[in-house]
């Protein structure tokens, strides 16, 4: 059976699997990311391939990359939490490893896992959103992925849904990611324990006692007991996260969502919420088949099968 690597590289690890052609993970492995250092970062993922190829044979190499990734499949123009700028990653990897390699935005890599092995098999036509920091996306039309025409299509979390709202970490104001993301998440639970710590008594308790120490952590296990502040906080960020799914609707009439990234691991508080107001408020409703809202199924190995499977078909 023919085996690939797949490498999802982030801001602090890297991500690295031999996956065979039914999207299998055979041996997995995990490494810092010298986020600072563009070289030993390729080096990095040519030292994980070549661990990974010993007594193997091995066709190709896919890398999912956090950044904008040029329409040839080989650059990366630019990442937020990487010292990647018009990085030739293709060509350096390549070169250290001796195979063939394809470089993939990691959403979109992600989104082709999913709808290869994961929640989206059997739909040609879907809308990967990953949910954690921020928000990524990847789209999968007519059983494609859709890249754009430059590469750098499905930046889902920088439709900007509040004109001159938050500022955006990207520099744009009124970005979705600042509504409807972990950090959206965080942002809302302090503004209503500082204004209101009454309803937040089991989040501040969690969070040593001021708003400044709420995370994510301290929000979802506070919405678990009960709390008020952080329910609410659940409540607005899927609010916000249908309305984005409804207007990605009326624009690409996907077949179906896959929702993913680390807020998904606290769906029970959030998914029933977002799948009524998207019901809700979708346009041409009760007159137009709805989409269904999955939650993604290979988990942090997506980006990783997903960029296996790309470098063996292309």
């Amino acid at each position: 059976m023919a085996l690939t690597i797949g490498v999802d590289i982030g801001g602090t690890k890297i991500a690295a699997g031999v996956v065979d052609e039914d999207g299998h993970i055979v041996e997995h492995l995990l490494r810092p990311t010298p986020a600072t250092d563009p070289e030993r970062v390729a080096e990095s993922i040519a030292e994980a391939v070549a661990e990974l190829s010993e007594g193997r044979e091995i066709e190709a190499v896919g890398l999912g990359a956090a950044g904008f990734v040029d329409e040839t499949c080989s650059v990366v123009r630019f990442s937020p939490n990487l010292a990647w700028r018009e990085e030739p990653l293709q060509k350096k990897v390549s070169a250290l490893v001796g195979l063939p390699v394809v470089v993939e935005n990691d959403a979109n890599a992600m989104a082709w896992g999913e709808a290869r092995f994961g929640a989206g098999r059997g739909e040609s036509h879907l809308v990967c959103v990953t949910v954690g920091t921020g928000i990524g996306g990847g789209i999968v039309l007519d059983g494609a992925l859709f890249r754009g025409r430059w590469g750098m299509g499905a930046e889902l979390g920088h439709m900007q849904v509040v004109p001159e709202g938050r500022l955006c970490g990207c520099g744009n104001l009124g970005c979705w990611e600042q509504y409807a993301s972990g950090n959206a998440l965080v942002a809302e639970a302090k503004k209503i324990a500082e204004a209101d710590p009454g309803r937040a008594t089991i989040l501040l308790e969690l969070a040593g006692g001021t708003p400044e120490g709420i995370e994510g952590k301290t929000v979802t296990e506070a919405a678990r007991r009960g709390d008020e502040a952080a329910l609410a906080a659940f409540s607005s960020m899927a609010d916000w996260l249908a309305q984005g799914l409804c207007d990605l609707t009326a624009i690409l009439d996907p077949g179906c969502f896959v929702l993913g990234g680390g807020v998904s691991t606290a769906a029970d508080l959030w998914i029933d919420q977002v799948r009524a107001a998207f019901a809700a408020n979708v346009t041409g409703r009760g007159h137009r088949p709805l989409p269904e809202i999955r939650l993604a199924e290979l988990g942090a190995s997506a980006g990783l099968v997903g960029a296996a499977d790309l470098a063996r078909i292309r």
